[in-house]
């Protein structure tokens, strides 16, 4: 049993933030509220307003469970995840819709199932009451079954195969649907012979729905979903006349198929279908209902509203401590952001070594699952895979290696990355940090050189403003303090609130930006940004030189040449590891955001300041020399990457929606 210190408002914090909210705003379907609001209402302020009040009608909340079997023996672990969910969410009353055991057994092994079952349901914190299946029925074993097969059994332990109950009002009826054929005596789903409801469960349906008469609603719970049809024939059209008849029957709900399904009101009367709990699952489509899940229903007297929760997605939020919580914000401050050495291609097909530092910086044990993988599968890792948990302040490097199947690469060739799952284990639960995805880069030299000017077509980096960037690792650009340049041609084909073109900014380093069409330059010098803005706006279209410049004393922006822009700055510029994305601006995750639409060309960082006065010309291919750090003239490319022409032979990756083609003069 939970402690006892749970607050009695538990429910209702869930239904804050749960579909069910609009149903507590809601005035109509219920007892009205009382005659004078402000009876209800206080405050010591002088507002005239008095806030819509709840209903205070008699509501409650009741879960239903699908199948539990049909599916691996983990599948226990799942209905035990479910009923630990259930219990934070505290409803009235938990009903099931059968398939409770494996069954399709003898008697010794369908004790044990039931035994297993009854002990993860018992940890329930409110009654649940069973439905029956047919694997809680169907006997098979050496030798003839037993007369009626394992429904004495069933009775025995779960209880009668069909029965009723009422709360607050309400009637809940829960029927059997594998009754003997009464021809052959025998049992089947499959033949809608074995599909029909005995005369004497019909008989005592009807006294039941009689007796029933004045409730507020009554709910039928039954296995097999008869309604659709098929296999299961026409027998329940007289069941669910007799319903209607009835007045007050407000849904039925089944389970057996594995996956939800929702067939409408038939005259009045919701029906519902089931997935799992633990069953077999296909997991074909979760969010169109193959998943494990559980519904819920919220009761009212106007009506209910049903909501579906995948099992694992409810937190108890006394688990989640303010030490838990610093410990995990520790956790994820200390995963690796980049992964130390480079993959490369090689004739000899030898290995390369990449290496991971991994640091668990709580008090806790800490799981960690490292993956590389990548689209091209001619790469080769070993190993495939490395799991560690590591214990409380332990350190530990997690060494790879790789290799490309082919000498050279070719434009099929796609990058490396590499997985971080990391889990935080704390006493009651685990709690899983978000997949971190690392890049992997790949080794400069053993790409082909860029090749010289003028050998090939005029190209363009085409950017479509979503996900589209060219991505330069930190340590090959390896830009150092003082004096530098950053330029570029680009033809804008839109503008944006905030848009990124050369960046490696976080609280640190510098960005080029272009945010509602006006450019802006920032460096980070003696701890604080020094930002430039233009005095004039990036057209629209066609292509236009910026160039944006730090000298040690201020920064100036140029626009085709034209001085439009400058600021006073000084001192040592903040450095991160960060990589250099062209195109957009950077996270601190190295991710992108910010993204620029239209094309780009010519790309070159250097040291130094290449620019002074009022006004140059500039050129449409820019120069290398040694102070050139990056030259990309997008001619050059091998698979994702831009070939770096400057004397160093870098190589930039091409990320999303980046293409290169054509250097049309217009960008739009």
């Amino acid at each position: 049993m939970r402690c006892n210190h749970r607050s009695p408002f538990a429910p209702l914090l869930f239904l804050l933030a749960s579909p069910f909210a609009p149903l507590l705003a809601a005035q109509e379907g219920g007892r009205a509220p009382s005659a004078d609001p402000r009876a209800r209402f206080l405050t010591s302020r002088e507002s005239p307003v008095v806030l819509p009040l709840p209903l205070e009608d008699d509501a409650f909340l009741f879960a239903v469970f699908g199948d539990r079997t049909g599916g691996p023996a983990a599948g226990v672990q799942v209905l035990a995840q479910a009923v630990a969910d259930v219990n934070v969410l505290d409803p009235d009353l938990v009903m099931t819709v059968g398939d409770l055991v494996e069954g399709y057994n003898e008697t010794p092994q369908w004790l044990a199932q039931m035994r297993e079952f009854k002990s993860i349901m018992g940890r329930l914190e409110r009654p649940w009451f069973p439905v029956v299946g047919n694997h809680d029925l169907y006997w098979r074993g050496k030798g003839p079954a037993p007369e009626r097969e394992h429904e004495a059994d069933y009775e025995e332990h779960f209880g009668p195969l069909w029965y009723a109950f009422e709360h607050k009002g309400c009637w809940f009826i829960c029927l059997h649907s594998d009754e003997d054929d009464p021809e052959k005596g025998d049992k089947t789903f499959n033949e809608p012979r074995g599909q029909k409801m005995s005369a004497e469960q019909f008989a005592w349906l009807d006294r039941t729905l009689q007796q029933a008469a004045g409730a507020r609603h009554v709910f039928l719970f039954l296995h097999h979903p008869r309604w659709i049809g098929g296999n299961y024939g026409d027998d329940w059209q007289r069941v669910h006349r007799r319903l209607v008849e009835a007045g007050n029957v407000t849904a039925v709900f089944a389970g057996h198929i594995h996956h939800m399904r929702y067939d409408g009101a038939r005259d009045g009367i919701e029906y519902f279908a089931l997935a799992t709990v633990g069953g077999s699952q296909e997991g074909i489509a979760p969010a169109a209902g193959w998943l494990h899940e559980y519904h819920l229903v919220m009761v009212r007297d106007g009506g209910i509203e049903v909501a579906t929760l995948p099992v694992g997605t409810v937190i108890d939020p006394r688990e989640v401590t303010g030490a838990i919580s610093e410990e995990v914000r520790a956790l994820a401050a200390a995963l690796p952001r980049r992964v130390e050495g480079a993959a490369r291609f090689a004739a000899d097909r030898s290995w390369a070594e990449l290496a991971v530092e991994l640091k668990n910086p709580t008090t806790r044990p800490v799981e960690v699952t490292v993956a590389p993988r990548s689209a091209d599968a001619r790469w080769r890792f070993f190993p495939d895979h490395d799991h560690a948990t590591l214990a409380p302040g332990e350190q530990r490097r997690v060494v790879l290696r790789t290799r490309h199947a082919s000498a050279l690469p070719d434009d099929d060739v796609r990058a490396p990355e590499l997985s971080l799952q990391v889990d935080y284990l704390g006493e009651a639960r685990r709690f899983p940090l978000p997949e971190r995805t690392l890049p992997i880069a790949i080794d400069p030299a053993s790409l082909p050189r860029a090749a010289p000017r003028g050998a090939l077509e005029e190209q363009a980096l085409a950017l479509d403003g979503k996900s589209g960037r060219v991505r330069v690792e930190s340590e090959r650009l390896a830009l150092p303090d003082g004096p530098f340049t950053v330029e570029g041609w680009f033809a804008a084909r839109q503008h944006g609130p905030r848009v990124g073109l050369l960046c490696k900014t976080e609280s640190s380093e510098f960005g080029l930006f272009v945010n509602d069409g006006t450019p802006e330059f920032l460096v980070h010098l003696a701890g604080a940004y020094v930002t430039v803005k233009s005095s004039a706006a990036l057209p629209l279209g066609d292509w236009h030189h910026l160039a944006a410049l730090f000298d040690g004393e201020q920064l100036r922006l140029y626009l085709d040449g034209a001085l439009v822009g400058q600021a006073a700055g000084r001192g040592a510029r903040t450095q991160n590891d960060l990589p250099l994305l062209i195109g957009a601006d950077v996270k601190k995750d190295g991710g992108a955001e910010s993204f620029f639409a239209g094309r780009v060309d010519a790309v070159r960082i250097s040291t130094g300041a290449r620019y002074a006065g009022e006004r140059f010309a500039p050129a449409r291919e820019l120069p290398i020399d040694a102070a050139t750090l990056l030259a990309l003239d997008m001619e050059s490319s091998c698979g994702p990457w831009l070939l770096d022409g400057s004397l160093r032979a870098q190589a930039a990756e091409r990320v999303g929606g980046a293409e290169v083609g054509g250097a049309e003069a217009d960008a739009r």
